[in-house]
């Protein structure tokens, strides 16, 4: 049961340097961040609901997780063939692809929840 315990303990280490790889090489982790603490801090500003938080950290969730898996396709790409490869091309594409769909929600979801509170407070 230790060991069981030792090895889940591990698993959420190397997570967590997962984490920090993508932080420190990944430039665009770097801008998501920013944008995700600009949302949190909207959402304090403008008090959100519950259920506006909920839709706030579901987007900002979901381009975290689709630039890490972004960033661990191109690590193996990039090791695989570091030459140009036209199916590497094609894989590391689609993969920012994922990316920008992720990311193109998150606007739409911002605009849908700060959208009608910040027109309330200009009008």
């Amino acid at each position: 049961m230790i060991e069981s315990f030792r090895r889940l303990l591990r698993s959420f280490i190397h997570a967590w340097e997962g984490i920090c790889i993508l932080f420190v090489t990944q430039r665009n982790m770097r801008i998501h961040l920013v944008a995700a603490f600009g949302a949190i801090g909207g959402g304090i500003w403008l008090r959100l609901s519950r259920y506006e938080w909920l839709w706030v950290l579901l987007a900002i969730s979901l381009v975290i997780v689709a630039e890490a898996l972004n960033s661990a396709i191109e690590f193996v790409c990039d090791r695989l063939s570091p030459d140009y490869d036209p199916l590497i091309k094609k894989a590391k594409d689609t993969a920012a692809g994922g990316v920008l769909i992720a990311a193109l929600l998150a606007v739409a979801i911002g605009v849908g929840v700060f959208g009608p509170r910040l027109t309330r407070l200009l009008t």
